[in-house]
């Protein structure tokens, strides 16, 4: 049992460096920066400060271990620990989509405009691609509910806006 949860948190440590590496290259359009991604049935949302606040014009900083990873690598292992056990939840996996507010409450709510973006009826009648094609977009997962938003000002802002589209916030 130890070592099957060794190999998760490894597993999660291994997705981290990996989004850590990913958000400093150029990604591509419909792959959110600073963002994780675990699919599944239901969708819960995640908002951590994985970074410091930066400086000189950029977004994020350093990483920030106890406060941001500890917490993300928490959520993912939560969410392993309830999707390993079909008693909790049978036949019904959760996913999370996870986002970086990069210590920043100005980025915390741009980030979580992104949850709201799914339920966001978009109207492709005067868009035409090029080739006169009616152009694909990829719409966001639904997700259910948000957690995190660790600092009471980012948590403020975030539920007020989130409060509007009736998501369940949990900090």
């Amino acid at each position: 049992m130890a070592q099957t949860s060794m190999r998760r948190l490894s597993i999660s440590t291994l997705m981290l460096l990996l989004w850590v590496r990913c958000a400093k290259t150029q990604v591509e359009a419909h792959i959110l920066a600073h963002s994780i991604r675990v699919n599944g049935d239901i969708t819960l949302g995640g908002l951590f400060p994985v970074h410091t606040r930066g400086t000189s014009g950029s977004t994020c900083g350093t990483l920030k271990m106890e406060k941001g990873i500890h917490r993300l690598e928490a959520m993912l292992y939560t969410l392993e620990r309830i999707n390993s056990d079909p008693r909790l939840l049978p036949n019904i996996t959760l996913g999370a989509r996870i986002l970086d507010t990069c210590s920043r409450d100005t980025y915390a709510l741009e980030q979580s405009l992104t949850f709201v973006q799914a339920l966001i009826e978009m109207d492709t009648a005067d868009v035409r691609c090029n080739n006169g094609e009616s152009p694909i977009f990829a719409k966001p997962e639904k997700v259910v509910g948000v957690i995190g938003a660790s600092s009471s000002s980012v948590s403020v802002m975030v539920a007020n806006i989130l409060r509007l589209f009736k998501f369940q916030i949990r900090g």
